[in-house]
């Protein structure tokens, strides 16, 4: 590690889960996760190079800020003169104002608080991550990176809904989200498999979130989430599409209020409504349920759909990369999705999937189909150090 390499820590923080991870200059030295919140919180982490990982159980009641408090306690417990240069966290909702990462002042900080009803399962445990540095690190400079951003240059008819038009001009619009992965994804093709990343490519970011989004000569043109994180994708507990018409009937014949409803579509929905027994695919894969079955088979027929109309939006396909925990992790799940696509031109090498190879197309097939782990990490750590003029995560 060369020493005038800037140190920058990233926060990560998930709807269940924060991911923290320091850099130095392309090297990390320490990484962890807080998974489990709002369940049975554990923190795992590995300091330095060679060392294993540590494990501790949090209280089933802890929260993203006591989950927050912890890692800071194991970061200076590990690093007691730990200096830090720079602190990049990514941020769900930019909105119409955010296309580009942004240094963090109170302006901003404000701005931010007034997208939280935009990503409510989000967007308030980023800022309190923010809030939390200021606090233990207070003069250190932090930058927002922003999920919705990769997206902000679509097509006006994919963003618009056909509502009046004064709605689009007040921010009624679809967003699209996961932009970092995507971002992280296109610069990871063209080290990988360069004949591709200039071509048409649908890259399928599933886990406890999960998306799909049409990438054309390297830009964002169509994504299955919108104006929330709630469209598009069955998710770990969110219901992805779903008729307006749901909503209203719940208000008017339920009389369900808008946060029961909140609850129930953000929450209590997706797998974890679906089957009745987890939002965790690895406990639906291992389950002999039928319940289970079906949750998994609803996942999958909702990717193939949107496949077929991301296709539809990139005119073909020359692409498919699978990324995210379950789209890295899961042979299962890429089988079932790539099964009798022959038609769109995709030929899965079913050996190669199941010992998740990086390419997992036979030799032939018109579309490259790829499993790629995905660094959101490493692409908020690069946008801080180029933003705040620190070397060197490229």
């Amino acid at each position: 590690m060369k020493s005038e390499d800037a140190t920058v820590l990233v926060l990560n923080s998930g709807s269940s889960s924060i991911k923290f991870k320091i850099f130095h200059g392309r090297d990390v030295f320490l990484a962890g996760r807080i998974e489990g919140i709002g369940t049975s919180p554990r923190m795992v982490a590995k300091a330095g190079s060679g060392n294993g990982e540590v494990e501790r159980k949090l209280a089933d009641d802890a929260d993203h800020g006591a989950a927050l408090e912890a890692a800071f306690t194991f970061l200076f417990a590990q690093f007691p003169n730990m200096r830090v240069d720079g602190v990049g966290h990514r941020v769900v909702h930019g909105g119409t104002a955010y296309a580009e990462p942004v240094l963090i002042d109170d302006g901003v900080l404000g701005d931010l608080e007034r997208l939280c009803p935009l990503a409510p399962l989000h967007q308030p445990h980023n800022l309190a991550g923010i809030r939390a540095v200021r606090q233990t690190f207070p003069k250190v400079a932090q930058v927002a990176c922003f999920d919705t951003a990769f997206h902000r240059k679509h097509p006006w008819v994919n963003d618009t809904f056909a509502l009046p038009r004064s709605f689009f001009e007040e921010g009624v619009r679809r967003y699209g989200f996961h932009g970092l992965s995507y971002e992280f994804i296109v610069g990871k093709l063209a080290e990988i498999a360069p004949d591709i990343p200039d071509k048409r490519v649908i890259v399928a970011h599933l886990g406890n979130g999960a998306s799909l989004c049409a990438i054309k000569e390297r830009r964002s043109v169509g994504s299955t989430m919108g104006f929330s994180a709630l469209d598009g994708l069955p998710m770990g507990t969110r219901c992805g599409q779903l008729d307006p018409g749901v909503v209203l009937y719940l208000m008017q014949a339920r009389k369900m209020t808008a946060e029961e409803i909140s609850d129930l579509l953000y929450q209590q929905s997706g797998l974890k409504g679906l089957s009745g027994i987890s939002s965790d695919m690895r406990e639906l894969e291992a389950s002999s349920d039928p319940r289970a079955r079906e949750a998994i088979d609803y996942f999958v027929f909702r990717i193939r759909r949107e496949i077929g109309a991301m296709a539809a939006v990139l005119g073909g396909i020359d692409g498919l990369v699978f990324t995210g925990g379950i789209g890295e992790n899961s042979a299962h799940i890429r089988a079932l999705v790539c099964r009798d696509m022959d038609w769109l031109g995709i030929g899965m090498d079913d050996a190669a999937n199941d010992e998740n190879r990086m390419r997992i197309s036979r030799e032939g097939s018109a579309v490259k189909v790829l499993a790629v782990p995905t660094d959101e990490e490493r692409m908020i750590a690069r946008h801080t150090m180029k933003l705040l003029g620190l070397a060197g995560c490229e």
